[in-house]
């Protein structure tokens, strides 16, 4: 009775030896697949953010470039308006210095023929004069 009371509980000893290698085997199988799958899980999110940070960083990138391009834009603009206004002054100078160049030129030419008149009326009164002495 005893030894087979010894048996049984070899038996018993030896199928729960089994089972727990059994378990073991299991929770080992399950841990690496566990493991396995944190590891995609962590694989995929390193990837989205690796992802999400180069379109923010090319976004960051695209708005840099929008704002030079505007900066450069209104800094063109600018120029563009002085360089207007340059020229205008200068057209404006230069066309003050042609007025008072004709003017010039006119107020000469009117006292040439002032000076021409005043001869030509001179030598009539002088014809006239000599004329009458004549008459």
């Amino acid at each position: 009775h005893e030894r087979e009371h010894d048996r049984e509980i070899s038996e018993l000893a030896a199928k729960h030896s089994e089972e727990m290698e059994k378990l073991r085997a299991e929770l080992q199988e399950e841990q690496r697949h566990l493991l396995d799958e944190l590891q995609q899980q962590m694989a995929a999110t390193h990837r989205a953010e690796h992802e999400q940070a180069q379109l923010q960083s090319q976004t960051l990138h695209s708005l840099e470039l929008e704002a030079l391009r505007l900066t450069l834009n209104n800094m063109h603009t600018s120029q563009l308006e002085l360089t207007q206004s340059n020229l205008r002054k200068e057209k404006e100078t230069a066309l003050m210095e042609l007025r008072e160049m004709l003017n010039d030129k006119r107020a000469q030419e009117v006292a040439i023929l002032q000076s021409r008149h005043q001869l030509e009326w001179e030598k009539i009164k002088e014809q006239c004069l000599k004329e009458k002495e004549d008459l």
